[in-house]
């Protein structure tokens, strides 16, 4: 990275899974750099959703290295989560033409349920399969498929998890770490921010900022996400050996199902 810049600036890798994100600091200047982001990252900026792009640039080796302002904020908190600004831009992404367009371009493919429920179903560990809870959550996936196929296709962040979300010094909410990015209904979204942070009393009041209603439809839909999502935790961290982890999805897919 640092041929990108005069020696006097400071590079440092900014942590995370990949090793691909680094800040740069020069005086008063900070960015946030990344290797090989998606073009996605693009009309994310333009709309208002990611912090600003400042350039791009393209390396002899073929590597894109994009360079972002690197805001002072914090990630939200958890009871943050129930604020009406979540919801509204939330909203503003699951509706947006633009950010749809640029994933289609880049040839995503609509994200659809059945596939999830055949990785489960392939690849769920025996003595996972074998248990009572995990037994009655599988019925309850097979059981509500055709339901789910029904839901609308938008593009989804599908990891709402309240430390992707950035609240900048002056107060502008942010929605960063765009890697997962997907075409899929909504509910995908919804369902996991609702069932980890909202009161299931206050579901109704937080989709009316949203702007939908709490039908019986999204409500399996919702759930249906949920679960699943819950039992790939539950094998992901048994995979990784943290069986402390894996226990906790199995305690919380127990209260859900």
């Amino acid at each position: 990275m640092e041929h990108l810049f005069d020696q006097d600036w400071e590079i440092v890798p900014a942590g995370g899974a990949t090793g691909e994100a680094f800040f740069a600091q020069y005086q008063e200047q900070r960015l946030f750099l990344k290797r090989n982001s998606s073009p996605f990252l693009a009309v994310l900026s333009a709309e208002g959703i990611t912090p600003k792009l400042v350039w791009t640039k393209r390396l002899e080796n073929g590597d894109v290295i994009t360079a972002q302002h690197w805001l002072n904020g914090r990630e939200l908190k958890p009871v943050e989560m129930k604020e009406d600004r979540v919801a509204r831009l939330l909203k503003k992404i699951h509706t947006s033409k633009p950010l749809l367009t640029m994933l289609e371009r880049l040839g995503t493919e609509p994200f659809q349920p059945d596939h999830m429920l055949t990785e489960l179903e392939t690849s769920l560990e025996f003595d996972l399969l074998t248990l009572p809870d995990v037994k009655k959550a599988m019925r309850f996936l097979q059981d509500g498929l055709d339901e789910v196929r029904q839901g609308e296709y938008v593009v989804c962040h599908g990891d709402v998890n309240h430390n992707n979300w950035l609240l900048s010094e002056q107060n502008q909410l942010y929605l960063i770490d765009w890697d997962g990015a997907m075409i899929a209904d909504p509910a995908f979204d919804v369902g996991l921010l609702l069932y980890w942070y909202i009161p299931e009393d206050q579901w109704e009041d937080w989709l009316l900022q949203y702007g939908t209603e709490l039908t019986d439809s999204l409500k399996l839909r919702m759930k249906w996400y949920v679960v699943a999502q819950t039992i790939l935790f539950m094998q992901w961290h048994k995979a990784k050996g943290r069986f402390h982890e894996m226990n906790h999805w199995i305690e919380y897919l127990h209260k859900i199902i």
